[in-house]
């Protein structure tokens, strides 16, 4: 079964039987008329293979699932990858790389309006794809377009015209990016490269932060509070997200406090008896409470508040006792107990906020046992998905919820920790798959979260995986380009990109996620050094604490 869906395992690691087995398969299809089929092919059984011509050259495959009609003529070492569909007149060349839920449509029916669509014959231009082309998953190509050689398809294409050789193409519909041989660094035309782009970039973030910072403080609320925009009331988070874009653009906590403060104003928040920290009450006093662990702000704010004050050089004043007292069985059960199935990202959510409470008690002295962890550790070892890299099902309607919690999980564990994470090549399909879905990252589509939360996991597979490397970077400089344009000068990055909502404004919220996020995606191109910035906060790329060994 592993040979197909792995295909190219096949000659290396088939036995004699399974050899034999496949030379059949293949002399079977060899009776109907027009096939042709190359030396070291595999045809999987599990393929819908369905004809009026067909050949195949030497080295290539099919995969499971795969559904190939009409007349198709496919080169030398080219691969069709499962659930891949190509149908109609389609001509495909030599080393060509093809990923899984693709669909190559070299027909289309007619759309006369004075009959119903099903009446109608089908058209037929024929789509010719050239040789060294790589298309990523869940493209579609429709009839009458020509690839050239050497081009690549980013994951989620929809190419309605041609492609010129060496492209680089993606999006709906898909536009050219870049030329393929153009790395980034060198443009003997003159044109400015990606890492002169990202210094003007962080330059004028940086010259405008003071501005941006200030907009976002309002003096006459509670003695001077910061609000995540204009307008809006001041909240925990503000604060957290000003100090996190002053250390990022300034290098120093924000001037609209000293840095006692600042500290002051953060320790203060902390419910001494369970260690957690509530939003603002009406009269902007801190929320005392009752606060439980895992729920609402106070879940967020271990984050927030617990990176701020260690930006600024401080600490809680009190351990995270909701936390601190749990042990290892009680935290297995709470664990079992969390609903994976129906609220994916709220059971990651709840992982990153034990887990970096954990992180606090444990840098702080207040407890040096990691048995705990350890029990954590193990159980989302074995939990996770072989098959999706993932905890809980990336079913269409889940794949959001799924991708997003792994983010949330991952961030406060494997990340936080120092730990690989499992199944990487099947995480980044998993990921790659759910970045092309249009709902989420059209134009006009994409916000902070949903580009973070799939920008930190494919960083965070890249460390053990080069798997899909093209489709990443791709993916990576499509969403880095449209970040950058966001920016609106002295206020910031919106957290949407829709500019008729309220989280279309500039916000420290947006900017502080961005600014992390446009890092990610630099890094993810090889460039995040031209940026001249690097997180230490919530979305820090080190690890923050070194387990013994597990």
């Amino acid at each position: 079964m592993k040979f197909d869906y792995s295909p190219w395992l096949f000659w290396p690691g088939a036995s004699g039987e399974e050899r034999e087995s496949q030379l059949g398969h293949q002399d079977a299809l060899k009776q109907l008329d027009g096939v042709t089929i190359g030396s070291n092919v595999f045809l999987s059984p599990l393929a819908m293979i369905d004809p009026t011509r067909f050949s195949i050259g030497s080295g290539s495959y099919v995969a499971a699932h795969a559904y190939i009609t009409d007349t198709v003529d496919l080169g030398d070492n080219t691969t069709v990858n499962a659930f891949t569909v190509v149908r109609g007149k389609v001509s495909i060349g030599n080393a060509v790389r093809i990923g899984a839920h693709t669909s190559i449509l070299g027909f289309n029916h007619s759309m006369d309006p004075s009959e119903p669509v099903y009446k109608q014959p089908h058209t037929s231009k024929g789509i010719l794809i050239g040789d060294d082309v790589w298309i990523g998953s869940n493209v579609v190509i429709v009839d009458g377009v020509t690839i050239g050689s050497h081009a690549v398809l980013a994951a989620g294409a929809v190419v309605t015209r041609d492609v010129p050789d060496w492209s680089i193409a993606g999006g709906n519909p898909a536009r050219h990016i870049r030329d393929r041989r153009d790395t980034g660094r060198k443009d003997g035309a003159g044109a400015e490269t990606l890492a002169q782009t990202l210094a003007d970039f962080a330059g004028a973030a940086r010259a405008e932060a003071p501005m941006l910072l200030g907009r976002s403080w309002d003096p006459d609320a509670s003695g001077g509070r910061y609000v995540d925009q204009p307008g809006a009331a001041p909240t925990v988070r503000a604060h957290c997200d000003a100090i996190e874009i002053a250390d990022l653009l300034l290098g120093a906590p924000p001037a609209q406090l000293s840095l006692s403060a600042h500290i002051d104003r953060l320790q203060g928040l902390q419910d001494p008896a369970s260690g957690l920290v509530g939003q603002y009450a009406s009269d902007g006093r801190p929320d005392r409470g009752p606060l439980d662990f895992g729920t609402g702000d106070a879940a967020y704010h271990v984050l927030s508040v617990g990176y701020a004050l260690d930006l600024l050089g401080s600490r809680f004043r009190h351990p995270i006792h909701a936390v601190a007292s749990m042990g290892p069985e009680e935290l297995a059960a709470a664990v079992e107990a969390l609903p994976w199935r129906k609220e994916p990202w709220a059971s990651g959510a709840w992982i990153d906020a034990w887990g970096t409470a954990t992180y606090w008690n444990l840098a702080q002295g207040v407890s040096t046992a990691t048995t705990p962890l350890n029990t954590l550790f193990g159980w989302l070892l074995v939990s996770a998905s072989t098959a999706t890299g993932t905890w809980g099902q990336p079913s269409t309607d889940m794949r959001l919820k799924v991708v997003n919690g792994y983010y949330r999980l991952t961030r406060g564990t494997f990340a936080q920790f120092g730990v690989p994470v499992p199944h990487a090549d099947a995480l980044i399909d998993t990921v790659l798959g759910h970045a092309a879905d249009p709902r989420y990252f059209a134009s006009g589509r994409p916000n902070a979260c949903n580009v973070l939360d799939v920008a930190h996991p494919l960083w965070l597979a890249r460390k053990q995986s080069n798997h899909r490397q093209a489709d990443v970077q791709i993916w990576a400089r499509l969403q880095l380009d449209a970040a950058m344009a966001q920016w609106i000068p002295g206020a910031g990055l919106p957290f949407s990109f829709s500019p008729t909502s309220a989280a279309g404004r500039p916000s420290l919220q947006g900017t502080e996620m961005w600014l992390a996020i446009i890092w990610y995606l630099a890094d993810l191109l090889g460039e995040a050094e031209a940026l001249g910035y690097r997180p230490r906060g919530v979305h820090r790329p080190e690890p923050a604490f070194s387990l013994p060994t597990l």
